[in-house]
């Protein structure tokens, strides 16, 4: 509720002041809000940029996934054999995957309460497939849209309740008591505002934060996020907040006119892979170059289905991940385009203009004879199998009946982020990255579980919250006081930025530039010289930042902070890349390392891929801390993972602590905080 207005450089700005206030409106934001609700703590508010904007509502893929405990009376499931599948991954901590798997279910059921239908059986079986990284049958759907549905039902009830949603507000800057490292408020733009005198700022003094801004989506230029989503990863490391595993991504081929995963059936309806000029001329079957028969190029795109993810392990022996290197090839090296052809069969495998089925290795003729998809195209295929799929694109002008699917290898998902404890709080005190912005998953996760993450985790802090840090914050002069200094450097930042009335804003192509770099030298093919020689001229743009930028009229405002933000969060992980580089990591997860040393090698055309896969580091996470003084620093620390916990489980036992609360006083299990950090935190206060 508005408690106030203060003056801070001549500049009135309204106060606002909550118990928490939720950041963002994705899965993780709204379930955050509705939890807090529904656990008694009704004095909180959500600020988003736009209600509609976030990449829970506009994402999906073929048959988006939601991950849980097993439900099926066939597999033999638990907490503990689902959170061993989270840690096996790699750089993941024990606690944190036991915690996600322990509430999965909880997080599951409460969805299909407020009217996500997810499929049962007869006998009310939630009956689940295989996913990616999985050994049981863990994975759910409600089809290409999972994480919509999610959302809407989750706004619904977060309307019901009647929480105060603040739209159109764009985060700016976390403020934070600096002498005790707490999250004390958020300073905001109210877009709809914007050319009033105090430029739309708006002070929220609050006790929690809540932090679900999605991951850092812009920092791509081939990315499948959407155009409308941001991220805000930036300024909660300028903050002070930790971050880990910010190396580790999903990138995988995806459309780009519409941006859109193609994973699952695109994939194994056995599609045509081109490439084209600039014009769309010179069209050639390209997949054909590599492999050297029919055999093996129609069962590395039948196996992209199942196998979406880049990954360099399969690169050996004709794998999956091949095509996208070949992609990268023609989109990167020789800047062709490449296209998903839907109407017809690859020319090697075409009979009569039907699918010559005999080529196929006997996973794809199954899975295709037992779809009743033995069918003459792709597109037919597609219809039998999933004709919801094509009907999406349809609903965003794309008829994939008739015409090429434009594609790239793009940037889909970080399973790093801001770094949290088993209750999802920051180093910096009160403040809780939720849902994709915490970096909770580690190098390889099974499909779905990110959406999982985003519900447990939400749920945690509310928890926490609710039972822990349930008092009023501070009073509004102890406020002012404390946040002043934060607020006047932002102040200072809006009015050194350069208005040119005669002139077109350059904002949107200095943000492009940085956004192919990033494609280029940090994305799923990593190299060295090339990330340092990047690194120094994002640093160097960073400290020029305002120097270099200008735009038209104050309206683009948020467009400079959305562009601030990105280059933080470029530096940071660019950095990070380096760090692990240095350490002497090789391939792994989602990206390819060039090293001329390599024990593995590809070879496409002229160009060799060599790269090594046995370093892998996945039983340590890096961690991450971002100073911003005279100029922007980086710092790096390396923790052992923590393991699944192994502690007494006797039932009185925890009956007491749960009744006692002693429960929200264990924060992780066991290992003190990481000296390096603690040492690097005090000598800047």
């Amino acid at each position: 509720m508005l408690k106030g207005q203060i003056i801070i450089e001549n500049i009135p700005i309204n106060v606002y002041e909550y118990n928490t206030v939720v950041v963002g409106s994705g899965a993780a934001s709204l379930n955050a809000a509705d939890s807090l609700y529904k656990l008694g703590q009704k004095n909180i508010a959500l600020i988003t940029e736009g209600m509609n904007r976030g990449t829970s509502r506009n994402t999906g893929s073929d048959k988006q996934t939601y991950y849980k405990q097993s439900t099926s009376i066939k597999d033999l499931d638990s907490p503990l054999k689902m959170s061993q599948t989270l840690f096996n991954g790699g750089a993941m901590h024990g606690d944190i995957a036991l915690v996600e798997a322990a509430l999965s279910l909880k997080s599951f059921y409460k969805l299909i309460d407020i009217g996500v239908p997810f499929p049962h059986d007869s006998f009310g079986q939630y009956v689940g497939y295989m996913t990616d990284h999985d050994e049981n049958s863990r994975a759910s759907s409600v089809g290409p849209l999972t994480s919509k549905c999610m959302t809407q039902r989750l706004e619904e009830q977060v309307r019901k309740n009647g929480t105060d949603i603040y739209d159109r507000f764009l985060v700016i800057s976390i403020l934070k008591d600096e002498d005790k490292e707490e999250a004390l408020g958020v300073l905001a733009l109210d877009i709809r505002n914007i050319n009033e005198e105090n430029y739309g700022l708006s002070l929220f003094n609050c006790r929690n934060i809540v932090y679900g801004t999605g991951g850092p989506a812009s920092i791509y230029y081939r990315s499948v996020f959407p155009k409308s989503q941001s991220g805000a990863t930036g300024i909660a490391l300028e903050a002070g907040a930790k971050a880990n595993n910010l190396t580790e991504w999903q990138y995988g081929i995806a459309s780009t006119k519409f941006r859109w995963n193609l994973s699952g059936t695109y994939q194994q309806v056995i599609p045509r892979y081109i490439s084209t000029d600039e014009n769309m001329e010179d069209e050639r079957e390209f997949l054909e170059d590599y492999f050297d028969n029919p055999t093996d190029l129609l069962n590395a795109i039948f196996l992209k289905g199942y196998q979406w993810p880049f990954d360099a392990r399969k690169l050996s022996n004709n794998g999956s991940s091949i095509i996208d290197l070949l992609i990268y090839m023609e989109t990167q090296i020789k800047e062709r385009r490449v296209f998903l052809d839907f109407t017809k069969n690859p020319n090697c495998a075409t009979v009569d203009g039907g699918l010559d089925f005999s080529l196929l290795r006997k996973e794809a003729y199954d899975y295709l004879n037992n779809s009743n998809a033995l069918l003459k195209t792709p597109i037919e295929r597609l219809e039998k199998m999933n004709p919801l799929s094509i009907e999406l694109y349809l609903n965003n002008n794309i008829d994939i009946r008739t015409e090429y699917l434009e594609i790239d290898v793009c940037a889909q998902h970080q399973n790093g982020g801001l770094d949290g404890n088993i209750w999802w709080e920051s180093n910096l005190k009160h403040f809780f990255p939720v849902g994709e912005v915490n970096g909770t998953l580690g190098i390889y996760r099974p499909g779905g579980s990110a959406l999982n993450s985003t519900q447990v985790g939400s749920y945690r802090a509310a928890e926490y919250i609710a039972n822990k840090y349930d008092d009023n914050p501070i009073d509004l002069d102890s406020f002012t006081k404390l946040v002043d200094r934060q607020v006047i450097d932002r102040i200072h930042l809006i009015n050194n930025i350069k208005i040119e009335k005669d002139k077109k804003s350059n904002i949107f192509d200095v943000q492009k530039d940085l956004q192919k770099d990033m494609s280029k030298v940090g994305a799923f093919i990593r190299d060295k010289d090339s990330i340092e020689r990047i690194l120094a001229k994002f640093k160097k743009i960073f400290d020029e930042f305002t120097d270099i930028i200008y735009i038209h009229d104050l309206k683009e405002l948020p467009s400079v902070f959305r562009a601030y933000d990105m280059l933080i969060t470029q530096i940071a992980l660019l950095s990070e890349i380096l760090e692990y580089i240095y350490k002497g990591g090789d391939s792994r997860g989602s990206y390819l390392i060039n090293d001329e040393n390599g024990s593995h090698a590809v070879k496409i055309g002229d160009k060799v891929f060599k790269f090594s896969l046995e370093n892998d580091i996945k039983d340590k996470i890096c961690e991450t801390i971002v100073s911003k003084d005279d100029e922007i620093s980086v710092f790096h620390n390396w923790v052992d993972v923590r393991p699944i916990p192994e502690y007494d489980s006797w039932f009185e036992n925890v009956w007491e602590g749960y009744r006692q609360k002693e429960i929200y006083n264990v924060l992780d299990f066991t290992y003190p905080p990481d000296e390096k950090i603690v040492e690097y935190l005090n000598s800047t206060k």
